[in-house]
């Protein structure tokens, strides 16, 4: 079939049909078109010519041309696409290296092997232009919730029509009870839409957090007003939940608001969640007043909160333990995912038992080190003292108050602090220095005795082992095994050395031995801080 016997205006309309049927541009059908003629026609006059085709968008008039290009004399390789300079002369006048000649050559015969080959070139053209208009349109979806219809279910994965598209509902992203058969209606959230060579891949949830959220934000007009703002979600899929909500006008309840009139709100994101009971709480800047809401129905009767450590104790009656729990764990649970807290609950008896048995063995503690008689070191626990440094270097007056202690009694005691305090620390270091440690590490700033004792006990002997340690593993951390989460002791963690300060020794050694530049350290924390001084703009703009 030659292309000028054709109907010119049959590629153009054959290009709008394409491109209406698949929702795309027609250029792109078109362009497809020109690629697989030009493929064409270089099987009839050579692989090795540049041959290019050229469709008028208006007529359909296909023009075939020979594009060759003037190089340099030695980098001339493909005689049949590049001429040198003397060659173009013949057609060109004065002639550039870098310039092209463009000839027409006549249309070709297109067999029946070409067209099925220019078939394909088109179909594959279409094909990556479908995918790339499915991947910009979802891709800015992810974060919402989509209404779909299943069309089957492949593995216990469910294969979701979305529309231009086809999304994948995971078999762990399901909530448990759930059974889909085809043409069932479903909705789901976006988790996530990535491009990949087989085409954009849709990926469902409905048991995200997020997933509720965005439920929630559909049913309580007031969030999806910013009246009120949903801060913290997290599930049980299928059988519980707790969402965090807090109101900016204080004439709303935001708990009230997201209930609705007899529950109707709430309970239509229950009936799309399959049953799944769902506590509304608000929302508290202050952790411990906010742990006690998350906690409902329970009832807590002290939180004692560890900021450094990010753990929180609460104590409940004895009654209470069972509810605060929550069956097979589930309420405590929920409530340390909703405030980023590890959570130790105990009875009133429980922590009653405790406190007696630190005020036992800090008694025991003075008793021995600072040779007193029981009553008088009960006398220094009752008074708040908890360890020997506080007794050693606390001002005198906070000693004074004590009943019976004038100031020699005070002055004696600290120097008695002072003096075993001062063996202690010299023993370590005899121990240390036994163990191989170089004075590198031992004159560091912010290391004791008895931290360097531990650290040579593990082998790290000099500065440079030191300055080669992860903060975890000074300050001690938590990993996840098996869904489990696995605690790991660091070597200072004892002593109470927090994660910041074990950052900030490591990296205070590493500049010390010249491992890393002071000033490249500055200028990181700046473009830091510009990053986030952005983030926060465009926040406040609504970028």
């Amino acid at each position: 079939m030659a292309i000028t016997s054709a109907n010119q205006l049959e590629l153009l309309q054959t290009a709008e049909a394409v491109a209406r049927e698949k929702m795309i541009d027609p250029g792109l059908v078109v362009e497809a078109m020109e690629e697989s003629l030009a493929r064409a026609a270089k099987s009839r006059y050579g692989a090795e010519m540049d041959i290019r085709v050229s469709i008028d968008r208006k007529t359909g008039k296909a023009t075939f041309t020979r594009v060759r290009t003037v190089v340099e004399d030695d980098a001339l390789e493909n005689y049949q696409a590049e001429f040198t300079v003397d060659q173009a002369k013949q057609y060109m006048e004065d002639p550039k290296v870098g310039d092209t000649f463009v000839e027409e050559v006549p249309p070709v015969e297109m067999g029946r092997i070409a067209a099925q080959s220019a078939k394909q070139v088109i179909l594959q053209k279409v094909r990556e232009a479908e995918r790339d208009r499915q991947y910009e349109e979802f891709k800015d979806r992810a974060g919402t919730i989509i209404n779909g219809v299943v069309k089957r279910e492949e593995y216990g994965n469910v294969i979701v029509d979305v529309g231009r598209g086809e999304g994948i509902l995971r078999r762990n992203e399901k909530i448990g009870r759930e059974s889909y058969r085809p043409n069932d209606r479903i909705r789901c959230y976006i988790k996530d839409v990535r491009r990949e060579t087989r085409g954009p891949q849709i990926f469902l949830s409905r048991t995200a957090p997020e997933f509720m959220a965005e439920l929630f934000k559909m049913e309580v007009p007031e969030i999806y007003d910013g009246i009120i703002e949903i801060k913290a979600v997290a599930r049980d899929p299928g059988s519980r939940a707790k969402i965090a909500v807090i109101s900016y006008d204080g004439s709303i309840d935001p708990v009230g608001a997201c209930v609705g009139m007899r529950g109707s709100r709430v309970q239509a994101v229950v009936n799309e969640l399959q049953g799944e009971k769902i506590d509304i709480i608000p929302w508290n800047e202050d952790q411990p007043t906010f742990l006690v809401n998350a906690l409902q129905p329970a009832e807590v009767s002290k939180v004692v909160l560890d900021e450094e450590a990010g753990k929180i104790e609460v104590v409940v009656p004895d009654e209470q333990l069972s509810l605060a729990i929550g069956r097979r764990g589930q309420n405590v649970r929920l409530a340390s995912q909703l405030t980023n807290l590890d959570i130790d609950i105990m009875t009133e008896a429980e922590e009653s038992e405790r406190r007696q048995k630190e005020f036992e063995e800090r008694t025991a503690l003075f008793m021995e080190t600072l040779d007193l008689d029981e009553f008088f070191a009960q006398l220094l626990v009752s008074e708040g003292f908890t360890n020997l440094e506080e007794v050693a270097y606390v001002e005198v007056d906070e000693l004074l108050v004590i009943d019976g202690v004038d100031e020699d009694t005070a002055n004696e005691l600290q120097a008695r602090a002072r003096d075993f305090l001062e063996a202690q620390a010299k023993a370590a270091l005899d121990t240390a220095r036994a163990l191989g440690v170089e004075d590198s590490l031992v004159n560091f700033e912010g290391l004791t005795p008895q931290m360097i004792e531990a650290l040579a006990k593990d082998g790290v002997l000099t500065l440079e082992d030191f300055a080669t340690c992860a903060d975890w593993e000074l300050a001690g951390g938590w990993t996840t095994v098996d869904g489990e989460r696995v605690k790991d002791d660091g070597l200072l963690e004892p002593f109470g050395t927090s994660l910041e300060e074990a950052q900030d020794m490591v990296m205070t050694a590493r500049i010390v031995l010249g491992w890393v530049d002071p000033e490249d350290l500055i200028a990181q924390e700046q473009s830091e801080e510009g990053d986030a001084a952005d983030g926060e703009a465009k926040e406040e703009t609504g970028a």
